[in-house]
């Protein structure tokens, strides 16, 4: 039984959600950011991705103080403080961090201010004793982390349940803290719990509340947890949900497998997978008047296509004007990491789109 939870919860969690599933006015005209499916006029170049190294990154990342008391680890590129474009800022999934996002940083730089945060509980930040994990939370710290560090209205750029904490984040700024908001592959929720009218989800419902009760007791989360976190584990995990299977290298695994030797990982990982789903996206969509972009792997075994999450953003195009999607081939559940080039051919002239529009409002 122990060994069937492990493996229910390596499938099920460790770099995404569910398996199938005022500052400056940003009042955008987004009728002209629907650019689903269609060609965009004089676009930003797209060149092969601009890495940066590991080391930079974590050379260049900073800490920030979050209500007085979280150490919060974030990195800043800022390169033109008097930038009329939106600054960027980039929210990882489940089980990853900053690095994450390494092969997209270096690219986006040069056209743009660029965040990247560690949520509360991965990467290099805090994992309190104790803590409380949500959806809402992540939500809140971005809001708090956009008011008091970027200090400009800020295009949200998030995958998989950093998408969704986009998503909140998105629906409850009343300042107008969020001007744009990409998501790719949104989870459904914080976990499988939210997905319930999804067939395969019911199917698995009675499994998911065993692997509940079991990260309940102490001394067998500890044990499922350190057999998550083994590196050929993490290995798996990853090759089954990237479609590009050579970006599956070692460093990849390392990024992920470091910070869950943290002090307070356990608890963020069980707090996590047994806690409460969140809000559903389905609901929260319709609250947001800014542009958005939603870019989707069709080789995601977490957050498919034919997926009740799926299904609803590959709608919303031709229900929503402020919406455009791309479908990207032979990619999976991270799609920044997976295939960064096809992320940024799409990612880069939107951004542009948006910028213009924005500049033409100011003047």
């Amino acid at each position: 039984m122990a060994s069937m939870a492990v493996e229910a919860a390596m499938a099920v969690h460790l770099l995404g959600q569910q398996r199938r599933s005022n500052l400056r006015l940003c009042n955008i005209k987004t009728s002209r950011l629907n650019v689903s499916h269609a060609s965009l006029a004089n676009p930003t170049t797209s060149s092969p991705s601009l890495g940066l190294s590991v080391v930079d990154i974590k050379e260049r990342c900073q800490k920030w103080e979050w209500k007085g008391r979280h150490s919060i680890h974030y990195f800043a590129s800022v390169t033109d403080s008097n930038s009329t474009k939106p600054p960027l800022l980039l929210v990882h999934g489940f089980g990853a961090s900053i690095l994450h996002w390494r092969r997209n940083i270096g690219t986006l730089a040069q056209h743009y201010n660029v965040y990247a945060i560690d949520l509360i509980g991965f990467g290099a930040s805090d994992k309190p004793q104790g803590f409380s994990y949500t959806m809402e939370t992540w939500a809140q710290l971005i809001l708090d982390f956009i008011n008091e560090v970027v200090q400009n209205p800020t295009v949200l750029v998030g995958n998989s349940v950093g998408s969704l904490a986009c998503v909140i984040a998105a629906s409850e700024s009343t300042q107008a803290l969020v001007c744009g908001l990409v998501l790719l592959n949104c989870s459904g929720g914080m976990n499988n719990k939210a997905i319930v009218d999804d067939w395969r989800i019911r199917l698995l419902l009675p499994l998911f509340w065993l692997i509940d009760f079991l990260l309940n007791q102490r001394v067998i989360a500890s044990a499922i947890f350190e057999s998550i976190k083994k590196r050929d584990t993490i290995r798996n995990i990853l090759l089954s949900v990237y479609g590009n299977k050579d970006a599956v290298d070692e460093e990849l695994v390392e990024i992920i497998c470091e910070p869950t030797f943290d002090e307070g990982a356990l608890d963020a990982f069980v707090s996590i997978v047994t806690g409460p789903p969140g809000p559903n996206p389905v609901q929260l969509m319709p609250r947001i008047p800014s542009p958005v972009l939603v870019l989707w792997g069709n080789q995601d075994p977490f957050t498919p296509l034919d997926g009740p999450v799926g299904r609803y953003f590959s709608s919303m195009p031709s229900e929503r004007a402020n919406v455009s999607l791309y479908v990207l081939e032979g990619v999976g559940h991270c799609p920044h990491d997976d295939k960064p080039d096809l992320v940024h051919e799409k990612l880069l002239p939107w951004l542009d789109q948006l910028a213009a529009s924005q500049e033409e409002n100011i003047v």
